[in-house]
């Protein structure tokens, strides 16, 4: 398991976003150029020097990464997409071929994807999940909501949203603390308030599964809606193209919202006429982010979907 420096002091927070930057161009172009030579250009560092400080950072090389964020990326179709053959998801994670994936999954997971049995896999990984967040004396803090089963009352709301800029700090391992991840969302405020763009639309997003993706390598971006910025520091930029999303308001803590996501992926989805779309999950916040402190908050989940044409 790899674990994730706290964030760098002054002297090193460039090579964060450029690495940063490194990051955003695998993740958004799998299935294009990831070599090292254009990741490093994306990050201007030469590839030698770049190969370095991602390993120094990141705690593997790029090569194991994009390796492992397609693998990632081809569970999440897997999981979300059933109709999909399993060349249409080799193809559309970069791997050259239907048998060059074949080959890299059966290497990291002991089994061809045919013979992969991705619901024990996913529950055991929201055991582990469950585990890790359950109290002092062990007793859970929340557990799957059963497909079907709606308690809540949780609605949709299918909402089209325009492109959207934003700014974002990065927080890796986010699931360590909740602090780090408000300290993320602190530090954007100090950015933005002087700037004009504390009132704008916040949103939190994360780009990994817990249920696919061990916890300590996912990612999570504190983000804020902006009309346009120059990366610098941990402040980075990422543009979002429109899209459709299946919207789920909550007000609460982070159990419902938990149960809010198992209702939307396990409940709503399957029976929704959609699949979910190339772009992570957001949290909308309803205000500013943790206005009312970490225990209770009010946002608006938002899963990107396309219709399934299948």
């Amino acid at each position: 398991m790899r674990t994730h420096p706290e964030p760098p002091d002054d002297t090193a927070t460039d090579y964060v976003a450029r690495v940063n930057r490194a990051i955003d161009h695998v993740v958004t172009n799998l299935a294009g150029d990831v070599s090292l030579a254009a990741v490093a250009q994306a990050a201007h560092f030469s590839p030698f020097h770049f190969h370095r400080v991602w390993k120094s950072l990141l705690g593997e090389t790029l090569g194991q990464f994009v390796k492992r964020q397609r693998l990632e990326r081809a569970l999440h179709l897997m999981s979300h997409d059933r109709a999909r053959t399993l060349t249409d998801v080799a193809f559309a994670c970069g791997f050259a071929s239907s048998s060059d994936f074949s080959r890299s999954f059966k290497q990291r997971f002991g089994v061809a994807p045919r013979a992969f049995d991705l619901d024990a896999f996913r529950k055991s990984r929201r055991a582990e999940f469950e585990r890790a967040h359950a109290a002092a004396d062990g007793t859970p803090r929340f557990t799957t909501l059963p497909a079907g089963a709606n308690p809540d009352g949780f609605a949709v709301t299918l909402r089209d949203l325009p492109p959207r800029t934003v700014a974002y700090v990065r927080v890796l391992d986010p699931f360590r603390s909740l602090e780090v991840v408000a300290d993320a969302y602190e530090h954007l405020r100090q950015w933005a308030e002087p700037r004009g763009y504390a009132d704008r639309q916040w949103l939190g997003y994360m780009w990994d599964e817990p249920e696919i993706v061990a916890m300590a390598d996912c990612r999570y971006d504190a983000a804020l809606v902006v009309d346009d910025v120059r990366p610098s520091g941990r402040i980075g930029r990422l543009e979002f193209p429109a899209m459709r999303v299946a919207e789920v308001r909550i007000a609460g803590d982070i159990a419902l919202e938990v149960r809010a996501l198992d209702w939307l992926y396990g409940t709503w989805l399957p029976r929704s006429g959609y699949v979910p779309d190339d772009q992570p999950a957001f949290e909308a916040w309803l205000g500013r982010p943790f206005a009312h402190g970490v225990e209770h908050f009010t946002i608006a989940c938002q899963l990107p979907v396309r219709r399934d044409r299948r």
